[in-house]
């Protein structure tokens, strides 16, 4: 019998990492199983430690909207390497790279280049807590803005009340003043601003969130948002890190048409590196460290093998016909599993933008994190395993967006909806 290369390799890395895993969902503890261990990736595809090719929609999270192995991001990733690979100090490149986002983010008009969204959204919030000289913030429950103690909050008592740790290690006393709200929903919006208007610095908000799933918000409460924060001003923040050049070439706040005071961008402009940011006004921006008051620091930020990986990844989606064909794919794939449920009568709703897609076993899309945990976990579950058996690589958690990428064919869409046709059968 054959030996499982990806069970041999998780009982040996949970003995020196927690968990096996250097990311929670990597472990599979919400669908149980053994992760697979990927070996490399090419294209639409990945290889697992056993050489079994799978058909990846989670393209290291949504960076690889190019796909893995882009030749021309090959070309440039290998050519900055010969360079060096970090300088902590000023490279042309950076500048280039933050030149390409002013460009295509008009909200955008000086931005400072990080490693990590969760490093990006702090400073954002740093940011509008500077510029404002106020405290408070409003975040959405069910969306995820990285893992910085003033955002691993869930929803208090009541909406006077500010959020409890969902996280061991965060203090009560940092979480006082975060506000969570339920997602797209007006009313208590504008409740939670007559209350707090005065002393709120921002409102943050995944704009198409992507961590509960696939869920956008509408365009009335995005409007709100905006006309609520200029009412009392307070900052908007749209974090951007998943939809940021992957939903659109101007990113979500493009296809909602709002304009957001600050920006976090993250995964696609990194092209796969570990590279984020976030962007604003001049005149926001310059309350920035080293011309105001605002510190933030980073001996990574703008590293030259990020950067050019970044831009090269950039300027591949800005070719003619980039986003529309890549939309056509990814609505041709949730068109294809919404027809083969309905063929055997599984429950299931699905939404997509650009490259970025979500399913849910339910007759109707979910508009916030409650209805959404009222989804069937067992049924997506085997779902999930049995499109892993058949070569179909999935998000490993239900409350995961998925992503398609330029490399994706027909074929590869058309195989995925039979797989998924094969295991509706037996949900």
């Amino acid at each position: 019998m054959q030996t499982d290369l990806n069970s041999s390799l998780f009982e040996r890395a949970k003995r020196s990492i927690p968990g096996g895993v250097n990311s929670p969902v990597r472990a599979f503890k919400a669908v149980g199983g053994t992760p697979r261990f990927v070996q490399r990736a090419q294209g639409a595809y990945f290889w697992d430690a056993n050489g079994k090719q799978h058909i990846d929609y989670i393209g290291s999270w949504g960076p690889m909207i190019l796909g893995h192995g882009h030749p021309a991001v090959l070309e440039a990733v290998q050519k900055a390497v010969m360079d060096g690979f970090s300088f902590g100090a000023p490279t042309e490149r950076e500048v280039e790279l933050a030149e390409e986002i002013i460009k295509l983010v008009p909200s955008i008009e000086m931005v400072r280049l990080v490693s990590s969204g969760t490093e990006a959204a702090m400073s954002a919030l740093r940011l509008a807590r500077g510029v404002t000289g106020r405290d408070k913030i409003i975040k959405f429950e069910g969306c995820y803005h990285g893992h910085a103690d003033a955002l691993l909050v869930k929803a208090g008592s009541g909406l006077a009340t500010f959020g409890n740790p969902t996280s061991a290690g965060v203090p009560a006393d940092v979480v006082k003043h975060t506000l969570v709200l339920e997602y797209n929903n007006i009313t208590q919006l504008e409740e939670a601003f007559a209350l707090h208007g005065k002393e709120l610095a921002c409102l943050v908000i995944e704009p198409i969130a992507g961590n509960m799933n696939f869920v956008r918000a509408s365009q009335a409460f995005a409007n709100r948002c905006r006309e609520l924060c200029t009412q009392y001003g307070a900052m908007l923040v749209f974090d951007e890190v998943m939809s940021g050049f992957r939903v659109a070439l101007g990113s979500a706040q493009a296809v909602l048409s709002v304009k957001p005071d600050i920006t976090v961008l993250g995964k696609v402009i990194g092209g796969g590196m570990p590279l984020a940011a976030f962007g604003a006004s001049r005149a926001i921006m310059e309350h920035l460290a080293p011309l105001g008051a605002v510190y933030q620091a980073g001996t990574l930020s703008g590293n030259p093998v990020a950067t050019a990986c970044g831009l090269a990844t950039l300027k591949e989606i800005q070719k003619p016909g980039f986003f529309e064909d890549l939309s056509r794919k990814t609505q041709s794939l949730i068109n294809g599993l919404a027809q083969a449920a309905q063929n055997v009568g599984v429950p299931f709703s699905g939404d997509s933008q650009g490259g970025m897609f979500g399913f849910f076993l339910m007759n109707e899309l979910p508009q916030n994190y409650a209805k959404v945990m009222t989804t069937d976990s067992p049924k997506f579950n085997k779902l999930f395993h049995g499109l892993l058996d058949r070569g179909v690589y999935i998000a490993p958690a239900l409350y995961e967006a998925g992503f398609v990428s330029a490399a994706h064919s027909d074929a590869d869409i058309a195989a995925t909806v039979a797989a998924a046709q094969e295991v509706f059968k037996t949900l």
